[in-house]
């Protein structure tokens, strides 16, 4: 529908950076490929990653038109007649073309931001990337050419002679909460959680999480 479109940066923003997962989508040599993922956003930049032995991510080095969707489900609406059923959502489709990041500079920034994106400052803590890891993993580069999202949020919306049929119509909430840790039984003695993970709480909304390193992310960089 048409009025839950929303077109300026600011929305487009906000659905892509309370995300954690994406789907891409182009075309390789006629067979459509449509890819799950972890994207990063850097400004009107997306990045996402994949094996340097994958025959499918190597023919994007000259570059192909791709589409990045991220959606989110935030409510299961029932109504009073099946055709009125319907969800509660945030979604986004971002246009561009996809390159791989051959530079090494670039590429560099691109496998630093993929940890601190998500967990602030933590690549200052872990050991360093070796040549050969770096080798083994293509970072894929897209500026977002064009882009829309679409939003749904509110409650049922039956035609007004359904509302005195006796069934029972509302909302059912939906939301991906942070659970308890579960610390590595070889952690060495004295290793605490870090600062950083401040932001994953336990019983937290994982897409306000997600929001909250985004920010601290564009602040540091």
């Amino acid at each position: 529908m048409h009025e839950r479109g929303r077109y300026d940066r600011a929305a487009v923003f906000a659905v892509l950076d309370a995300g954690l997962l994406c789907h891409v989508a182009y075309t390789l040599d006629g067979q459509p490929y449509c890819t799950p993922t972890i994207h990063w956003r850097e400004d009107d930049r997306l990045y996402w990653h994949g094996s340097s032995a994958s025959r499918m991510l190597r023919q994007l080095k000259a570059g192909t038109p791709a589409c990045l969707t991220v959606s989110h489900l935030d409510g299961l609406v029932l109504a009073r007649c099946g055709f009125n059923h319907s969800a509660n959502y945030r979604s986004v489709m971002c246009f561009g073309t996809a390159r791989i990041i051959d530079d090494p500079e670039e590429k560099a920034h691109a496998l630093l931001g993929v940890v601190n994106r998500f967990y602030p400052g933590r690549s200052d803590d872990l050991r360093t990337t070796s040549a050969q890891e770096s080798k083994a993993t293509t970072v894929i580069g897209m500026r977002i050419e064009d882009a829309s999202a679409k939003v749904r949020a509110k409650g049922v919306a039956d035609d007004e002679e359904d509302y005195d049929h006796p069934v029972w119509a509302g909302v059912i909430s939906v939301r991906t909460v942070i659970g308890a840790d579960q610390p590595c039984p070889r952690l060495l003695p004295g290793i605490a959680r870090p600062d950083g993970l401040s932001a994953y709480r336990e019983g937290e909304r994982l897409d306000e999480a997600l929001l909250q390193t985004q920010r601290l992310y564009e602040n540091e960089s």
